[in-house]
């Protein structure tokens, strides 16, 4: 697939058809996601890859399985989520949290190694090595695409991080910035509409 074509096709994926991807995809996948820029030039990252069912339900206990219209609506008045296609979207994709990881192919867990905390950072530079694994995501996002596969994320919320942190048993040291599920995403379902933005406008030359 042309470079921009994978640009163009990236979406967040919600719903799967229910296909294994090969490991050796995986790994290739993976293998992109290590060509990132990395701001200590150590890429220390590690990536756990959950396919099996039981341990993926295990894994995603805390998160909910569903949301209620009131607490939904409620949601997007605390967020101040004024926007008609912004509420559009987080009415579709909230709902999902659950359900769109568990049914993925697989779920990967990035990790990357703290030398500062992340949470509470002294500088803005402290948020570099957390900056680069989201460079490395992006890869694992674009590099699926390219493969005919697609990915979502959650970020954990609340006890969500520690908890992964005791079924999956990763040190201490490691920080765990998003679940991410990939798969063969279902065929005939529509993308959500996403707001259109004129990219000339928000090109600015020389100066604001």
């Amino acid at each position: 697939m042309e470079f921009y074509e994978v640009i163009n096709k990236r979406r967040t994926v919600r719903e799967f058809e229910n296909e294994t991807i090969p490991s050796e995809v995986i790994q290739r996948i993976l293998h992109a996601a290590f060509q990132a820029p990395t701001n200590d030039h150590m890429r220390d990252w590690h990536y756990i890859i959950i396919r099996d069912k039981a341990n993926a339900a295990r894994l995603l206990d805390l998160i909910p399985k569903g949301i209620s219209d009131a607490d939904m609506n409620a949601l997007i008045r605390d967020w101040n989520l004024n926007d008609s296609l912004q509420q559009d979207c987080y009415r579709h994709a909230v709902p999902k949290q659950y359900q769109m990881l568990f049914d993925a192919s697989a779920i990967i867990v990035p990790l990357l190694k703290q030398k500062t905390d992340t949470l509470h950072p002294e500088s803005i530079s402290h948020l570099n090595a957390f900056a680069s694994i989201w460079c490395s995501i992006e890869h694992i996002f674009l590099a699926a695409t390219a493969e005919g596969y697609g990915c979502n994320l959650r970020v954990p919320l609340g006890n969500e991080a520690a908890y992964a942190r005791e079924v999956l048993g990763f040190p201490d040291e490691y920080f765990i910035p998003c679940f991410i599920g990939i798969g063969k995403p279902k065929h005939g379902i529509a993308p959500v509409k996403q707001k259109e933005i004129d990219v000339k406008s928000r090109i600015h030359w020389e100066q604001f």
